[in-house]
């Protein structure tokens, strides 16, 4: 009897009879890859005007500013917000602008996956060889963000050096891990956004409205806000561990809800359940796509 042929693998695509893992492993491998690739397109087109970049970096960078600068002026009036001094809250809003800068630089234009599906564009993605969301993500890769992170190291680093607070190796090492699952948070909300324009084309601004209006949620500190709206971005959209939970642990202030110490430590935990929570909505969304018909 004649063995039955099997059709080779797609490039870039792990056998079929690879273990799960292995699969899973050199799935986000080619993911990367493809991400850099398409990144690194975007830029080399973005550095063709070296002016214009430098421009529009700049006015990025100033834009943002003047966010911090609203505080400042507040704080020329008053000596605390919510018992939190001026230097505190650079912390705060250090420490979120530079998760949210980064997350909106390397995720930021999921947040226009609807225009394709309306559109219909979106089917050009499905033709090429590549991870769907290494190409949604990477989409018009705009290197001028790089002026809000800039902005918020600035700010992060002049609230580190004025702050009242003992920097031992833990809490150092709690800050830098902070940013990082910070990072990855916005992403996945980022993702778990363009998912639900799946089903919704036009809910953009209601992304926006968890990514943006979160962003600046957090800048504040979490007493001057509503119990309930305190809980909702702790356990429904955990928004609170980018910055509030370990930022309060290093400054050695309780958190509104109560809840115990070791809870200061989940930002990393958190990160990855809504990574992967968003991978889920993510295959949801594309399994439910049926073109425009066009």
């Amino acid at each position: 009897m004649a063995d039955t042929a099997q059709a080779p693998p797609a490039a870039g695509q792990p056998p079929t009879t690879a273990p799960a893992a292995v699969r899973q492993r050199l799935a986000v491998r080619e993911g990367v890859r493809a991400y850099r690739l398409i990144v690194r397109m975007w830029m080399r087109s973005t550095m063709a005007y070296r002016t214009s970049f430098a421009l529009t970096t700049l006015g990025n960078l100033a834009a943002t500013a003047l966010d911090f600068v609203t505080i400042v002026l507040m704080f020329s009036r008053i000596d605390a917000l919510g018992g939190f001094g001026l230097p505190e809250i650079a912390l705060l809003y250090g420490t979120t602008s530079v998760s949210f800068g980064l997350s909106d630089l390397l995720a930021g234009n999921a947040g226009a996956l609807g225009d394709r599906v309306r559109d219909g564009t979106f089917d050009v993605l499905l033709l090429r060889p590549a991870p769907l969301v290494a190409q949604v993500a990477a989409d018009r890769f705009a290197l001028r963000r790089l002026g809000r992170v800039t902005q918020g190291l600035a700010v992060l680093g002049w609230g580190v050096l004025r702050v009242d607070t003992d920097w031992t190796a833990g809490r150092a090492a709690l800050l830098a891990v902070t940013l990082l699952a910070g990072t990855a948070i916005f992403c996945a909300v980022f993702v778990a956004g363009a998912a639900f324009q799946f089903w919704a084309g036009d809910a953009s601004e209601v992304q926006n409205s968890v990514t943006y209006g979160g962003n600046t949620l957090l800048q504040y500190p979490p007493g001057i806000f509503g119990r309930e709206l305190v809980r909702g971005v702790t356990f429904v959209v955990p928004l609170a561990f980018v910055n509030w939970m370990p930022v309060l642990h290093i400054l050695g202030r309780p958190d509104p809800l109560g809840l115990p110490g070791w809870a200061d430590y989940l930002g990393a935990p958190v990160a990855v359940l809504c990574c992967a929570l968003a991978g889920l909505a993510w295959r949801a969304g594309v399994r439910s796509y049926r073109s425009t018909g066009s």
